[in-house]
């Protein structure tokens, strides 16, 4: 049961309260703030490709990377008409392969959470390898405690076509919050039942700060979601920000 396979065609019927314009509105506040002047965009973990094309009509050249091919096609269909057409890549955080550098890196809607605790080292490495010297990386994750607060609960979206039953477990063994969905679909006078599992990591904001800097980041800000404040008390998503060190800039 992999994640985002059948539930790729139905994601975004299901997701339509995503601030997608503030979330594209705050990277580029914080290209102003960090001095950059942005020409191309990785869109990492970019899904259905909401970001991606945002970005695009906003005149940034994209590259679009996903492990899923099934959100990958719908985000081709979404970026076709952009003026300049997106590169769509199906590579994973850690696969990520790139012909050259970009000016930053985004990540919404939690992507990193997904990375297995055994890849996350490898995963931020390749993201660095690709960042421009002084270019941005700007992600976002679900909090331990938001995810800890999910065990045991029962969601379910719906729309006319479709329906999704989805329960939240943690394991503390491995630091995981498993999501098993049920998704029931449509098909003419019938109704087809699938499955997907989604796993993810509960990171700690500081362990990630520590690991970005390892790998050569600087300027690692911890932020509460879509400010430029600290994360407040029961913050549910931070945002973190990183910046790839200049040629002949120190760090560590």
């Amino acid at each position: 049961m992999n994640a985002y396979g059948p539930l790729a065609a139905f994601y975004d019927d299901l997701t339509t309260d995503v601030p997608y314009e503030r979330f594209a509105d705050y990277y580029e506040a914080v290209f102003q703030r960090c001095g950059l002047q942005v020409k191309t965009v990785l869109d990492m973990a970019c899904g259905t490709g909401s970001m991606t094309k945002l970005l695009a009509d906003r005149g940034y050249e994209m590259i679009a990377a996903d492990a899923s091919a099934e959100m990958l096609a719908v985000a081709r269909e979404k970026t076709a008409g952009c003026p300049v057409a997106p590169l769509l890549l199906n590579q994973s955080f850690e696969e990520l392969d790139l012909y050259g550098t970009v000016d930053a890196e985004v990540c919404c809607l939690d992507g990193v959470n997904y990375i297995e605790p055994e890849s996350l080292d490898r995963a931020l490495h390749r993201l660095w390898l690709f960042l421009e010297p002084g270019g941005v990386l700007i992600f976002d994750v679900n909090t331990p405690e938001k995810l800890r607060a999910l065990d045991g609960q029962v969601f379910f979206d719906e729309t006319d076509d479709v329906f999704c039953l989805w329960r939240t477990e943690v394991d503390p063994a491995e630091n995981v919050c498993i999501y098993g969905m049920d998704l029931f679909s449509r098909q003419g006078e019938l109704w087809r039942r699938d499955e997907e599992e989604h796993r993810e990591y509960l990171y700690e904001p500081e362990f990630l700060r520590q690991r970005l800097l390892s790998g050569g980041f600087v300027d690692v800000r911890i932020l509460g979601e879509l400010s430029f404040l600290p994360p407040g008390p029961g913050e549910q998503r931070i945002m973190i920000l990183a910046r790839k060190p200049k040629d002949g800039e120190q760090y560590g």
